[in-house]
């Protein structure tokens, strides 16, 4: 996927001759940034510069723009060109849409009077690889754009983006879809499958919404991934002399240290880090205070190269704990729990300011009748009535509303064992520990999917929001049976393990992903499991999505 997509921008800069200004869409340089390296750029003649309100400042007379379809940056765009002609400059210009071109931002164009004047293409970026096993169709705003715009052209990148991975992957024989969004997007990769083959060689809104216990994930809750990567004061990397200056530091699996704890419960995570420093003091002691052969030499100093990596991340797990340590953090954990078990409502609902209840319980905001009022005018009074606009975007979305019947989530809980007991999180044999108790439904339901398909599990599916539907599709040589996703079998003809693709519309936490990972790793599971997500989410980044910014 790397790889194409960097031959895919190499050949749009090589179709512009000698020096080009490569001006690009500040959201897309993350993601550019995981694609192809600067240095690369710096090869085929391009000056780097970020889209803006402001004047172009270049002296290079072909400019190549990079841009999503989007109004505001049409109008940057021509407030540009303007500004060139303006001066008595002649250029060159170029707009390539990512991932693809739209009508309504060529008639922006066309009404500014420069489209005229411009050379119009696409560059076909619809994912973006975050790591071995994690793919990213970097879209913001699905659940809102869906659910409370009613704009659904996202359901059509996403079904675009799977039909891509189809072209180096194949067919892909089974296609299991949970909820309306999922429901969709499966009959959109059927209709284009049907009009452009591929050769034959809102489902859980409760977990995201939960603080993640996971290394990786609570890294995101409290410093939030970017594209990959983190961005921290330096002294928290272990870079002292740049103390007060912000570094960014990737996350994945290249940094060994971090690949082997980044799904681990964040209590086990301190003390893994704790035993191998205890380790290399040992060996430190041992190495000053008696004679050493030189394989055993070789062999410390081999140690001794993971010293930064491993100072790097004790600084990074202490930095976390002075956050998880904090009583505000374990009340919200046991608010959490409290919430998900379902037993009483009245015990959080007298405590708790209702911003929290927003901010960090998602779906139990589907209020029990006697206290819907109640939230709102509290919420209101105490934030401010532009909170409005809010408040209707969660009713649209369906994150706020009036119970007016008794809740599904007890059988729902029960049924797909959502909460465990006395969860082992140093010697896991659940996906519970990535919650410290709490399993993710979504994983759960992708469980039974993979297991058993959708058949045994109807009467469950039918209690959770969205329709649900399973596709066989012809014309895969090693595919699974019509039934199901065999345990027992799984492998391709040269022994390989199949892969499952899980796609997740409206974001993914890593948390979730550490549990798919666990369950991957169990023995007795036929598959790799392969994740594409909308967006890395969070709760907080998932509730600011809905949040109107008015005045």
């Amino acid at each position: 996927l790397r790889e194409q997509s960097q031959r895919e921008l190499v050949n749009i800069l090589k179709n512009v001759r000698g020096k080009k200004c490569l001006v690009i869409d500040p959201k897309l340089s993350g993601s550019l940034s995981l694609i192809i390296q600067t240095s690369v750029l710096m090869e085929y003649g391009v000056e780097l510069r970020h889209l803006s309100a402001d004047p172009l400042e270049t002296d290079i007379s072909k400019i190549v723009y990079l841009v999503r379809s989007q109004f505001e940056l049409m109008k940057f765009i021509s407030s540009q060109v303007h500004n060139d002609i303006s001066k008595g400059l002649q250029r060159e210009y170029h707009v390539y849409f990512v991932p693809r071109r739209e009508v309504v931002c060529e008639k922006v164009l066309e009404e500014e009077k420069v489209h005229h004047l411009m050379t119009i293409g696409e560059y076909p970026l619809y994912m973006v690889p975050f790591d071995e096993d994690v793919i990213s169709f970097e879209l913001d705003c699905v659940n809102k754009e869906f659910q409370v715009d009613g704009d659904t052209s996202s359901l059509w990148h996403i079904a675009k983006a799977i039909h891509k991975l189809e072209s180096f992957s194949g067919l892909i024989p089974n296609v299991r879809a949970k909820g309306r969004c999922s429901v969709r997007v499966a009959d959109i990769l059927t209709r284009m499958q049907t009009e452009e083959p591929v050769n034959s060689h809102d489902v859980d809104m409760v977990t995201p919404m939960c603080s993640q216990l996971t290394y990786e994930g609570l890294i995101d809750e409290f410093f939030h991934i970017n594209n990959g990567s983190v961005e921290l004061d330096a002294s928290i990397l272990g870079a002292q002399q740049q103390e007060g200056k912000k570094m960014k530091h990737p996350l994945n699996s290249s940094d060994k240290l971090f690949k082997e704890t980044r799904d681990l419960n964040f209590e086990v995570v301190v003390q893994v880090l704790r035993q191998k420093a205890t380790s290399m003091k040992e060996d430190y002691a041992e190495m000053t205070s008696t004679n050493q052969s030189v394989s055993e030499l070789k062999d410390f100093v081999k140690k001794l190269n993971s010293l930064p990596e491993m100072t790097r991340h004790i600084n990074l797990a202490q930095h976390l704990t002075t956050f998880t340590s904090k009583q505000s953090f374990l009340a919200r954990l046991n608010m959490e729990h409290t919430i998900v078990e379902a037993e009483s409502y009245d015990i959080f609902l007298a405590s708790i300011l209702c911003i929290q209840l927003f901010t960090y319980c998602g779906d139990v905001t589907i209020c029990i009748h006697t206290y819907y009022f109640w939230f709102r005018r509290e919420l209101l009074h105490s934030y401010g009535f532009e909170h409005i606009a809010t408040l209707n975007n969660l009713e649209k979305a369906g994150l706020l509303r009036k119970q007016e019947s008794k809740s599904n989530w007890l059988t729902i809980k029960r049924a797909l064992q959502l909460v465990v007991e006395d969860t082992d999180t140093a010697n896991p044999n659940d996906i519970s520990y990535v919650f410290s108790g709490y399993a993710p439904l979504s994983i759960r339901l992708v469980h039974h999917a993979i297991r058993s398909g959708w058949r045994p599990m109807e009467e469950i599916l039918r209690l959770l929001p969205g329709p649900h539907s399973e596709t066989k599709r012809g014309g895969f040589p090693h595919s699974a049976s019509s039934e199901s996703m065999s345990v027992a079998g799984g492998r391709v003809a040269d022994g390989r393990r199949s892969l499952v693709l899980v796609v997740f519309i409206g974001g993914v936490t890593f948390a979730e992903i550490a549990a798919l990972r666990f369950l991957s790793a169990q023995e007795g599971m036929a598959y790799d499991v392969m994740v594409a997500t909308t967006k890395m989410i969070s709760g907080n980044s998932l509730t600011e999505s809905y949040v109107e910014k008015l005045g």
